[in-house]
Protein backbone atom coordinates (compact mmCIF):
# COMPACT_ATOMS: atom_id res chain seq x y z
CA UNK A 1 0.00 0.00 0.00
CA UNK A 2 0.96 3.50 -1.09
CA UNK A 3 2.27 5.59 2.30
CA UNK A 4 -0.51 8.63 2.42
CA UNK A 5 2.12 11.88 2.48
CA UNK A 6 0.54 16.25 2.33
CA UNK A 7 -1.51 14.91 5.43
CA UNK A 8 -1.48 18.70 6.35
CA UNK A 9 -3.11 21.75 4.98
CA UNK A 10 -0.85 25.27 5.52
CA UNK A 11 -4.64 26.75 6.72
CA UNK A 12 -4.52 23.02 9.34
CA UNK A 13 -0.69 24.32 10.47
CA UNK A 14 -1.68 27.68 11.00
CA UNK A 15 -4.85 26.73 13.74
CA UNK A 16 -3.29 23.49 15.24
CA UNK A 17 -3.30 24.83 19.03
CA UNK A 18 -2.69 21.18 20.92
CA UNK A 19 0.58 20.31 22.04
CA UNK A 20 1.65 17.25 19.84
CA UNK A 21 3.00 15.55 17.08
CA UNK A 22 1.04 15.74 13.89
CA UNK A 23 2.29 13.95 10.62
CA UNK A 24 2.85 14.96 7.11
CA UNK A 25 3.76 11.88 5.95
CA UNK A 26 7.30 10.72 4.43
CA UNK A 27 8.82 11.16 7.94
CA UNK A 28 7.85 15.46 8.00
CA UNK A 29 5.77 16.28 11.14
CA UNK A 30 4.89 19.32 12.74
CA UNK A 31 6.00 19.70 16.45
CA UNK A 32 3.64 21.74 18.76
CA UNK A 33 4.62 22.48 22.18
CA UNK A 34 2.65 23.69 25.31
CA UNK A 35 3.82 27.25 24.86
CA UNK A 36 2.30 27.30 21.55
CA UNK A 37 5.61 27.33 19.80
CA UNK A 38 5.96 25.23 16.24
CA UNK A 39 8.49 23.49 14.71
CA UNK A 40 8.92 21.27 11.54
CA UNK A 41 11.01 17.98 12.16
CA UNK A 42 12.24 14.97 9.75
CA UNK A 43 12.22 11.82 11.56
CA UNK A 44 14.52 9.11 10.39
CA UNK A 45 16.46 6.37 10.50
CA UNK A 46 20.09 6.77 10.00
CA UNK A 47 20.66 2.70 9.40
CA UNK A 48 19.48 -0.65 9.77
CA UNK A 49 19.15 -0.87 13.68
CA UNK A 50 20.21 2.22 14.66
CA UNK A 51 17.67 4.58 16.85
CA UNK A 52 15.22 6.85 15.29
CA UNK A 53 17.01 10.69 14.99
CA UNK A 54 14.95 13.90 14.26
CA UNK A 55 16.34 16.48 12.17
CA UNK A 56 14.92 20.38 12.64
CA UNK A 57 13.75 22.08 9.61
CA UNK A 58 12.53 25.70 11.34
CA UNK A 59 9.81 27.38 12.52
CA UNK A 60 6.41 26.61 11.52
CA UNK A 61 3.24 29.13 11.18
CA UNK A 62 3.20 32.50 9.66
CA UNK A 63 5.96 34.24 8.40
CA UNK A 64 8.27 31.16 8.84
CA UNK A 65 9.04 28.18 6.47
CA UNK A 66 5.76 27.50 4.02
CA UNK A 67 4.84 23.94 3.73
CA UNK A 68 5.81 23.51 0.37
CA UNK A 69 9.24 24.41 1.40
CA UNK A 70 9.59 22.26 4.10
CA UNK A 71 8.33 19.30 2.25
CA UNK A 72 11.55 19.84 -0.20
CA UNK A 73 13.37 20.23 2.68
CA UNK A 74 12.41 16.82 3.65
CA UNK A 75 12.48 15.48 0.04
CA UNK A 76 16.23 16.21 0.34
CA UNK A 77 17.19 14.70 3.51
CA UNK A 78 15.55 11.12 2.19
CA UNK A 79 17.55 11.77 -0.95
CA UNK A 80 20.72 12.00 1.24
CA UNK A 81 19.75 8.56 3.41
CA UNK A 82 19.19 7.22 -0.11
CA UNK A 83 22.90 7.85 -0.50
CA UNK A 84 23.66 6.42 2.58
CA UNK A 85 24.48 10.21 4.25
CA UNK A 86 22.92 10.63 7.09
CA UNK A 87 21.50 14.39 6.44
CA UNK A 88 21.75 15.37 10.25
CA UNK A 89 25.89 15.21 9.22
CA UNK A 90 26.50 16.39 5.93
CA UNK A 91 23.74 18.81 5.39
CA UNK A 92 22.88 22.14 7.94
CA UNK A 93 19.49 23.56 7.30
CA UNK A 94 19.87 27.15 6.24
CA UNK A 95 17.29 30.52 6.17
CA UNK A 96 17.80 33.09 3.50
CA UNK A 97 21.17 34.38 3.39
CA UNK A 98 23.07 31.10 4.47
CA UNK A 99 22.64 31.58 8.16
CA UNK A 100 22.04 28.17 10.03
CA UNK A 101 19.55 27.87 12.83
CA UNK A 102 20.92 27.48 16.31
CA UNK A 103 19.85 24.07 16.75
CA UNK A 104 21.34 22.52 13.33
CA UNK A 105 24.85 24.32 13.68
CA UNK A 106 25.09 23.66 17.26
CA UNK A 107 24.42 19.97 16.89
CA UNK A 108 27.42 20.27 14.00
CA UNK A 109 29.61 21.66 16.14
CA UNK A 110 28.88 19.02 18.98
CA UNK A 111 29.46 16.55 16.75
CA UNK A 112 32.85 18.54 15.43
CA UNK A 113 34.26 18.97 18.59
CA UNK A 114 33.26 15.15 19.65
CA UNK A 115 37.31 14.48 19.74
CA UNK A 116 37.89 16.58 22.36
CA UNK A 117 35.34 15.14 24.19
CA UNK A 118 36.15 12.81 27.48
CA UNK A 119 34.15 10.09 26.71
CA UNK A 120 30.60 9.01 25.11
CA UNK A 121 28.56 10.38 28.21
CA UNK A 122 30.27 13.83 27.76
CA UNK A 123 28.81 14.18 24.21
CA UNK A 124 25.38 12.73 25.39
CA UNK A 125 25.07 15.54 27.79
CA UNK A 126 25.99 18.28 25.78
CA UNK A 127 23.29 17.25 23.12
CA UNK A 128 20.73 16.74 25.64
CA UNK A 129 21.28 20.21 27.35
CA UNK A 130 21.81 21.61 23.82
CA UNK A 131 18.12 19.84 22.09
CA UNK A 132 16.29 20.02 25.65
CA UNK A 133 17.10 23.08 28.02
CA UNK A 134 17.82 25.19 25.00
CA UNK A 135 14.76 24.56 22.45
CA UNK A 136 12.98 27.80 22.58
CA UNK A 137 16.56 28.92 20.39
CA UNK A 138 16.78 26.29 18.39
CA UNK A 139 14.76 27.60 15.41
CA UNK A 140 16.50 31.05 15.28
CA UNK A 141 19.27 32.05 13.37
CA UNK A 142 22.89 32.15 15.39
CA UNK A 143 22.68 35.92 14.01
CA UNK A 144 19.71 36.73 15.68
CA UNK A 145 20.04 35.38 19.18
CA UNK A 146 19.55 38.09 21.90
CA UNK A 147 20.80 38.63 25.70
CA UNK A 148 16.95 38.29 26.03
CA UNK A 149 16.77 35.01 24.22
CA UNK A 150 19.25 33.08 26.48
CA UNK A 151 18.31 34.83 30.08
CA UNK A 152 14.35 33.35 28.88
CA UNK A 153 16.24 29.66 28.72
CA UNK A 154 18.80 30.86 32.03
CA UNK A 155 16.44 32.31 34.90
CA UNK A 156 13.95 29.52 34.88
CA UNK A 157 16.71 26.97 35.88
CA UNK A 158 19.44 29.29 37.46
CA UNK A 159 18.48 29.05 41.39
CA UNK A 160 16.78 25.19 41.25
CA UNK A 161 19.59 23.94 38.38
CA UNK A 162 22.73 26.18 38.91
CA UNK A 163 25.33 24.15 37.70
CA UNK A 164 23.43 22.55 34.58
CA UNK A 165 22.55 26.28 34.03
CA UNK A 166 26.35 27.93 34.08
CA UNK A 167 27.10 24.69 31.83
CA UNK A 168 24.71 25.21 29.52
CA UNK A 169 25.40 28.91 29.21
CA UNK A 170 28.94 28.39 28.55
CA UNK A 171 28.19 25.36 25.62
CA UNK A 172 25.68 28.16 24.17
CA UNK A 173 28.32 30.73 24.50
CA UNK A 174 30.88 28.34 22.55
CA UNK A 175 28.34 27.48 19.92
CA UNK A 176 27.76 31.13 18.90
CA UNK A 177 31.61 31.70 19.48
CA UNK A 178 32.23 29.75 16.70
CA UNK A 179 29.23 31.15 14.57
CA UNK A 180 31.33 34.30 14.93
CA UNK A 181 34.36 32.43 13.91
CA UNK A 182 32.77 31.74 10.76
CA UNK A 183 31.61 34.42 9.78
CA UNK A 184 27.99 33.82 10.56
CA UNK A 185 27.40 36.48 13.26
CA UNK A 186 29.19 39.87 14.57
CA UNK A 187 29.11 41.86 18.32
CA UNK A 188 29.43 40.57 21.60
CA UNK A 189 27.94 36.80 22.46
CA UNK A 190 25.00 37.42 24.36
CA UNK A 191 25.81 34.00 26.45
CA UNK A 192 28.96 35.79 27.85
CA UNK A 193 29.66 35.74 31.33
CA UNK A 194 32.10 38.48 32.28
CA UNK A 195 31.42 41.63 32.12
CA UNK A 196 27.71 40.70 30.64
CA UNK A 197 25.55 38.22 32.57
CA UNK A 198 27.04 38.43 35.41
CA UNK A 199 25.25 41.80 35.65
CA UNK A 200 21.98 40.51 35.26
CA UNK A 201 21.80 37.03 36.94
CA UNK A 202 22.55 36.59 40.65
CA UNK A 203 25.81 35.55 41.59
CA UNK A 204 26.34 31.46 40.92
CA UNK A 205 25.77 29.56 44.26
CA UNK A 206 28.90 27.44 45.32
CA UNK A 207 27.94 23.59 44.20
CA UNK A 208 27.25 21.57 46.53
CA UNK A 209 28.58 17.89 45.19
CA UNK A 210 26.97 14.80 46.99
CA UNK A 211 23.77 12.11 46.35
CA UNK A 212 20.36 12.97 46.55
CA UNK A 213 19.13 11.02 49.91
CA UNK A 214 17.29 8.62 49.45
CA UNK A 215 14.57 6.34 50.84
CA UNK A 216 15.88 2.96 52.67
CA UNK A 217 14.49 0.73 50.19
CA UNK A 218 13.35 -1.06 53.56
CA UNK A 219 10.84 1.28 54.11
CA UNK A 220 9.46 1.43 50.33
CA UNK A 221 6.68 -1.00 51.05
CA UNK A 222 5.05 1.13 53.91
CA UNK A 223 5.38 4.18 51.88
CA UNK A 224 3.72 3.31 48.63
CA UNK A 225 0.89 2.03 51.41
CA UNK A 226 0.67 5.53 52.37
CA UNK A 227 1.05 6.98 49.34
CA UNK A 228 -2.09 4.98 48.37
CA UNK A 229 -4.25 7.33 50.50
CA UNK A 230 -3.74 10.01 48.18
CA UNK A 231 -5.37 10.41 44.85
CA UNK A 232 -3.77 13.83 43.51
CA UNK A 233 -2.31 13.83 39.59
CA UNK A 234 1.20 13.99 41.39
CA UNK A 235 0.77 11.10 44.16
CA UNK A 236 -0.20 8.87 40.77
CA UNK A 237 2.80 10.52 38.97
CA UNK A 238 5.11 10.03 42.00
CA UNK A 239 4.17 6.17 42.38
CA UNK A 240 4.69 5.37 38.75
CA UNK A 241 8.57 7.60 39.11
CA UNK A 242 9.23 5.37 41.82
CA UNK A 243 8.07 1.83 39.52
CA UNK A 244 9.95 2.73 36.84
CA UNK A 245 13.05 3.92 38.16
CA UNK A 246 12.82 6.54 35.94
CA UNK A 247 13.86 10.36 36.46
CA UNK A 248 11.25 13.22 37.10
CA UNK A 249 11.25 14.82 33.79
CA UNK A 250 11.19 11.56 32.12
CA UNK A 251 7.91 11.38 33.77
CA UNK A 252 6.21 14.52 34.11
CA UNK A 253 7.25 14.69 30.26
CA UNK A 254 5.42 11.14 29.12
CA UNK A 255 3.06 11.84 26.26
CA UNK A 256 0.24 9.32 25.55
CA UNK A 257 2.32 8.60 21.77
CA UNK A 258 5.22 7.33 23.92
CA UNK A 259 2.77 4.59 25.45
CA UNK A 260 1.77 1.51 23.40
CA UNK A 261 -0.25 -0.71 26.04
CA UNK A 262 -0.65 -3.31 23.85
CA UNK A 263 2.92 -4.49 24.07
CA UNK A 264 3.56 -2.85 27.52
CA UNK A 265 6.30 -0.82 26.65
CA UNK A 266 6.99 2.58 27.15
CA UNK A 267 9.47 4.69 24.60
CA UNK A 268 10.93 7.94 25.95
CA UNK A 269 12.62 9.58 22.81
CA UNK A 270 16.43 10.27 22.93
CA UNK A 271 15.59 14.01 23.37
CA UNK A 272 14.13 13.95 26.53
CA UNK A 273 16.80 11.25 28.23
CA UNK A 274 19.78 12.69 30.00
CA UNK A 275 22.46 10.20 27.41
CA UNK A 276 20.17 11.74 24.55
CA UNK A 277 19.57 7.78 23.89
CA UNK A 278 15.53 6.40 23.01
CA UNK A 279 14.94 4.14 26.42
CA UNK A 280 12.44 1.52 26.71
CA UNK A 281 10.59 1.10 29.84
CA UNK A 282 8.51 -2.16 30.58
CA UNK A 283 4.60 -1.52 31.94
CA UNK A 284 4.20 -3.51 34.85
CA UNK A 285 0.29 -4.18 35.90
CA UNK A 286 0.27 -1.43 38.94
CA UNK A 287 1.95 0.93 36.28
CA UNK A 288 -1.05 -0.06 33.68
CA UNK A 289 -3.24 0.41 36.31
CA UNK A 290 -2.09 4.01 37.35
CA UNK A 291 -2.21 5.37 33.50
CA UNK A 292 -6.12 3.66 33.62
CA UNK A 293 -6.49 6.04 36.58
CA UNK A 294 -5.42 9.43 34.87
CA UNK A 295 -6.57 8.74 31.74
CA UNK A 296 -10.49 10.51 32.24
CA UNK A 297 -8.50 13.02 33.60
CA UNK A 298 -5.60 13.53 31.20
CA UNK A 299 -7.02 11.97 28.08
CA UNK A 300 -7.56 15.54 26.61
CA UNK A 301 -3.71 16.42 26.94
CA UNK A 302 -0.63 15.35 25.48
CA UNK A 303 1.25 14.70 28.77
CA UNK A 304 0.08 11.57 30.84
CA UNK A 305 0.26 13.29 33.97
CA UNK A 306 -0.78 17.23 33.30
CA UNK A 307 -0.54 20.09 35.43
CA UNK A 308 -4.01 21.26 36.18
CA UNK A 309 -4.15 23.17 32.72
CA UNK A 310 -4.17 20.30 30.49
CA UNK A 311 -1.58 22.54 28.47
CA UNK A 312 1.81 21.34 30.36
CA UNK A 313 3.36 18.27 32.27
CA UNK A 314 3.14 18.66 36.16
CA UNK A 315 6.07 20.77 37.67
CA UNK A 316 8.92 19.01 39.60
CA UNK A 317 8.05 20.73 42.71
CA UNK A 318 4.49 19.00 42.30
CA UNK A 319 6.19 16.02 43.11
CA UNK A 320 7.92 17.33 45.94
CA UNK A 321 5.38 18.58 47.59
CA UNK A 322 3.68 15.18 47.48
CA UNK A 323 7.18 13.90 49.72
CA UNK A 324 6.71 17.11 51.91
CA UNK A 325 3.09 16.92 52.97
CA UNK A 326 3.57 13.16 53.93
CA UNK A 327 6.45 14.87 56.31
CA UNK A 328 9.39 12.65 54.45
CA UNK A 329 12.19 14.73 54.88
CA UNK A 330 14.97 12.36 54.53
CA UNK A 331 14.18 11.28 50.83
CA UNK A 332 14.32 13.12 47.59
CA UNK A 333 12.09 12.64 44.73
CA UNK A 334 15.46 11.68 42.98
CA UNK A 335 16.25 9.28 45.95
CA UNK A 336 14.31 6.84 44.72
CA UNK A 337 16.19 5.87 41.51
CA UNK A 338 19.32 4.85 44.48
CA UNK A 339 16.46 3.04 46.32
CA UNK A 340 15.57 0.66 43.38
CA UNK A 341 19.85 0.97 42.85
CA UNK A 342 20.50 -0.62 46.90
CA UNK A 343 17.34 -3.03 46.44
CA UNK A 344 18.83 -4.69 43.30
CA UNK A 345 21.93 -5.02 44.50
CA UNK A 346 21.35 -5.88 48.04
CA UNK A 347 18.55 -7.54 47.55
CA UNK A 348 18.50 -9.54 43.88
CA UNK A 349 20.69 -11.74 41.94
CA UNK A 350 20.45 -9.66 38.70
CA UNK A 351 23.62 -8.53 36.95
CA UNK A 352 24.82 -5.19 37.66
CA UNK A 353 24.01 -4.51 34.04
CA UNK A 354 20.73 -5.17 33.82
CA UNK A 355 19.91 -2.96 36.69
CA UNK A 356 22.12 -0.17 35.45
CA UNK A 357 20.50 -0.03 31.76
CA UNK A 358 17.09 0.12 34.03
CA UNK A 359 18.43 3.10 35.23
CA UNK A 360 19.20 4.45 31.71
CA UNK A 361 22.85 4.36 32.59
CA UNK A 362 25.93 4.02 30.44
CA UNK A 363 27.45 0.78 30.85
CA UNK A 364 30.71 -0.48 30.11
CA UNK A 365 33.51 1.25 28.58
CA UNK A 366 33.26 2.68 24.79
CA UNK A 367 34.23 -1.21 23.43
CA UNK A 368 31.98 -3.02 25.22
CA UNK A 369 28.86 -0.93 24.36
CA UNK A 370 30.00 -1.15 20.52
CA UNK A 371 29.83 -4.90 21.15
CA UNK A 372 26.63 -4.84 22.92
CA UNK A 373 23.83 -2.95 21.25
CA UNK A 374 20.65 -4.69 22.66
CA UNK A 375 18.94 -2.83 25.73
CA UNK A 376 18.28 -6.37 27.97
CA UNK A 377 14.53 -5.67 27.86
CA UNK A 378 13.29 -9.11 28.47
CA UNK A 379 15.41 -9.20 31.77
CA UNK A 380 14.64 -5.53 32.74
CA UNK A 381 10.84 -7.08 32.48
CA UNK A 382 11.36 -9.46 34.84
CA UNK A 383 13.27 -7.16 37.32
CA UNK A 384 10.35 -4.58 37.22
CA UNK A 385 7.82 -7.09 37.56
CA UNK A 386 9.65 -7.95 41.43
CA UNK A 387 10.77 -4.44 41.93
CA UNK A 388 6.91 -3.65 41.81
CA UNK A 389 6.04 -6.77 43.73
CA UNK A 390 8.70 -6.26 46.68
CA UNK A 391 7.08 -2.17 46.85
CA UNK A 392 3.58 -2.88 46.86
Amino acid sequence: MKRTIHKLSARKVDTIKKAGRYGDGAGLYLRVTSTGSKRWVFRYTPSKGANAREMGLGSAGKGAVSLAEVRELAREAKKELKQGRDPLHTKRIEYSGGVPLFGPFADEFTESQAANFRNAKHIAQWKMTLTVYAAPIRDKRVDEITTEDILNILQPIWQTKNETANRLRGRIERVLNAAKARGLRSGENPAAWRGHLELLLPKRTKLQRGHHAALDYKLLPDFIQDLHKRESMAAQALEFLILAACRSGEIRNMEWSDLDLETKVWTIPAHRMKAAREHRVPLTARMLEIIKKVEPFSQTSTFVFPAKSGKTPLSDAALSAVLKRMEITNATVHGFRSSFRDWAGDATNYPREVAETALAHVVGDATERAYRRRDAFEKRVALMDDWERFCL
